[in-house]
């Protein structure tokens, strides 16, 4: 019985921390390197290095904070000012 009741508690307690950690990524922004588009974006969830995402760098607490980190990655190129609205007005 004392086995059943502890192996309940490790169950929860993992649950608990999974879901814990998941919710610490919200809020949080990567750039990616997009190989298809040839462009660096601006993500809200952890990219998995895969196929056309060929970089990943983060996470950033702000969208302010990852822009000016994709201003200074040498593979990103620079972001024209109608793109910038783009990308503004989208989120």
């Amino acid at each position: 019985m004392k086995r059943l009741i502890f192996a309940s508690g490790l169950l929860a307690s993992g649950l608990l921390l999974a879901s814990g950690t998941v919710s610490l990524a919200n809020g949080l922004f990567w750039v990616v390197g997009n190989r298809a588009t040839g462009k660096c974006n601006i993500v809200t969830s952890n990219p998995v290095i895969n196929g056309d995402i060929w970089f990943g760098d983060g996470p950033y607490k702000s969208r302010a904070d990852a822009k000016l980190a994709r201003s200074t990655i040498r593979v990103c190129p620079a972001v024209t000012p109608d793109e910038e609205k783009a990308e503004d007005s989208a989120n």
